[in-house]
């Protein structure tokens, strides 16, 4: 019989904001929202990056003796769902800012925002957030209310692009704006960096925190072709702030002529950032209270220990 999932009337009380709490806003998500709707049916051009992305953020679950029955996935353009079933995980909800690809996900599809998790507290055990949070404005924000709809002892997995993807795109951009309109217009959008993963987690109150990079190496003999992928992906710039002129004709082709190329074309990394939390439980290991220890470090260490007052040999 199917779980059903409690959703929240309305945001929790400590999540309302009067405007002068509102995050500064970077992305036009409304933007964001119609472009994943039509990368529905163009995103099977990039499967192949999106799954080795998934797999690489769900090989963390082979790594815990955790048995997990509630699971949401976000943002998982369907690839998620079904590795999540085949390690035995019955019950999948499967939320997107766009209902068509929550729809397509393969979980019980819902249509929701990740600034306002429609979740009430303690919803889930499992929550993977693959390729979507690099287009929220307030992360701390997103990150609290994602660990607030997890049950106690929860395993919470994210990948998102971090600082260093489409480094060289972005700066041929830049340059070539720069050239043709004595300006430069964001066409990238900025990516965390890896010191702030844990930390992000941390102040989310999230238990065992860890942040890594991967890398993941592509390259494009057409560099046009780099483009295509993000549009078909759903992953152009929805900055703000960008220019929402028409570009000039030149831009285009002078940025991609500018792109380093290598033997096997022009080198697109994906730095992979993938966050590892889990939300507080009583279970959980714990460090020692401060002064507990009955064990000298240096006897631990094999080593003579010196008194305050002698002076280094």
């Amino acid at each position: 019989m199917a779980r059903e999932v409690p959703l929240a009337a309305r945001p929790p009380r400590r999540h309302m904001r009067s405007m002068s709490d509102q995050p500064h806003l970077i992305f036009d998500r409304p933007l964001l929202r119609r472009r994943r709707d039509r990368a529905v049916a163009t995103q099977h051009r990039v499967a192949p990056v999106i799954e080795a992305a998934t797999d690489r953020l769900l090989d963390r679950l082979d790594d815990t003796t955790r048995r997990f029955d509630r699971a949401l996935e976000i943002g998982g353009r369907g690839f998620v769902v079904p590795a999540l079933k085949a390690r035995g995980i019955g019950f999948v909800a499967s939320m997107d800012l766009s209902a068509r690809q929550a729809g397509i996900a393969g979980g019980m599809p819902v249509a929701g925002d990740e600034e306002w998790l429609p979740f009430a507290a303690g919803s889930f055990d499992l929550v993977v957030a693959n390729f979507c949070l690099h287009w929220v404005n307030d992360l701390p924000g997103a990150l609290s209310q994602i660990r607030r709809a997890m049950a106690p002892d929860g395993l919470f997995l994210a990948s998102l692009p971090a600082l260093g993807t489409l480094q060289p795109l972005r700066e041929a951009l830049t340059a070539a704006d720069a050239t043709l309109r004595g300006g430069a217009s964001p066409r990238v959008s900025p990516f965390p960096e890896l010191r702030d993963g844990a930390a992000l987690l941390q102040r989310a109150g999230f238990a065992l925190p860890v942040a890594d990079i991967e890398d993941i190496a592509l390259a494009y003999r057409d560099p046009l072709m780099l483009l295509r992928d993000l549009q078909a992906a759903g992953e152009t710039s929805a900055i703000l702030a960008r220019d929402t002129r028409t570009p000039p004709r030149a831009l285009f082709p002078a940025a991609l002529s500018a792109l380093p190329a290598g033997p096997e074309g022009v080198p697109a990394t994906l730095r992979l950032l993938t966050l590892t939390g889990w939300s507080p439980g009583p279970d959980q290991p714990r460090p020692a209270r401060r002064g507990s220890a009955n064990v000298r470090l240096s006897n631990a260490l094999g080593v003579t220990e010196r008194g305050t007052g002698e002076a280094p040999g």
